[in-house]
């Protein structure tokens, strides 16, 4: 092949190549642009269900949230987690989700926190704000993949001598009055912890566990927990609350007398 022709052949080589590459360069980009609009379309059409990630712009920090959204048999249901406080599977209630607006609280809060927002039309964003006790504080949220609701598990049954209606007051720089209020039923265990000071709010135990005479509370929506012992007399709980890297001692004394098993 002479020297002229061999330099046309590669001129056309190397353009039917260089046509071919931008071809599937193209074509791969639809692709992922299709798969992206589509993406984006279901969300839209499944409504608030999945994982958000955001933030509430609070007056002097920007708070970092997350929250989990989906559907069973039952209707909506949902948690919450706040990575800076260590808190984590916090129960949401009163979900709802119209005409594009999404309403949720978070279940046992003091002020009844409640968020109000709405979903854009890509189903990429709720955008709205929370309210608490009478303030007001933007929020955005993004969603960032497919629900994780976090469900407590059911803690064993414990003994009766730890069944009732404790209170006690913890000393975190001001007191704090607490009620304990704990239940056995065919399910196992479980108990709230009522903050007085604080609107009465009831806030769920996560996990009970009880070991003879001790004690041991989860309460993963304040990050926190207790350990404590019974006395011999069943009187009282003498113990340590934990929360935030901070250990406080809290004496819970019985208010009203075990349940009938």
């Amino acid at each position: 092949m002479r020297a002229g022709n061999r330099q046309i052949w590669d001129t056309v080589r190397r353009s039917h190549i260089s046509r071919i590459e931008d071809f599937v360069m193209k074509t791969t980009s639809r692709i992922l642009l299709g798969a992206f609009l589509i993406a984006g379309a279901l969300w839209a059409q499944d409504g608030p269900r999945g994982h958000w990630t955001g933030s509430i712009e609070l007056p002097d920090q920007s708070l970092g949230l997350e929250i989990d959204l989906d559907k069973d048999a039952t209707g909506w249901i949902g948690s919450a987690a706040i990575p800076a406080q260590n808190a984590t599977g916090i129960p949401l209630e009163a979900i709802s989700f119209t005409d594009g607006k999404c309403t949720f609280r978070i279940k046992g809060a003091p002020g009844q926190p409640t968020f109000t927002g709405t979903l854009s039309a890509d189903g990429k964003t709720l955008s709205g704000e929370f309210t608490q006790g009478g303030g007001s504080f933007p929020a955005k949220l993004s969603r960032t993949g497919d629900a994780k609701i976090e469900k407590a598990a059911k803690s064993p049954a414990v003994a009766k001598e730890f069944l009732g209606t404790w209170e006690g007051t913890l000393d975190a720089g001001q007191p704090l009055r607490l009620v304990l209020k704990m239940t056995n039923d065919e399910s196992g265990a479980s108990a709230v912890l009522v903050s007085v000071d604080q609107g009465g709010a009831e806030i769920p135990v996560t996990a009970i566990e009880q070991k003879d005479t001790k004690l041991t509370l989860t309460v993963k929506m304040l990050g926190g927990g207790y350990h404590g012992e019974i006395n011999k007399d069943g009187t009282e709980l003498n113990g340590t609350w934990t929360q935030g890297g901070m250990d406080l001692p809290l004496k819970l004394k019985r208010k009203s007398e075990p349940a009938k098993q």
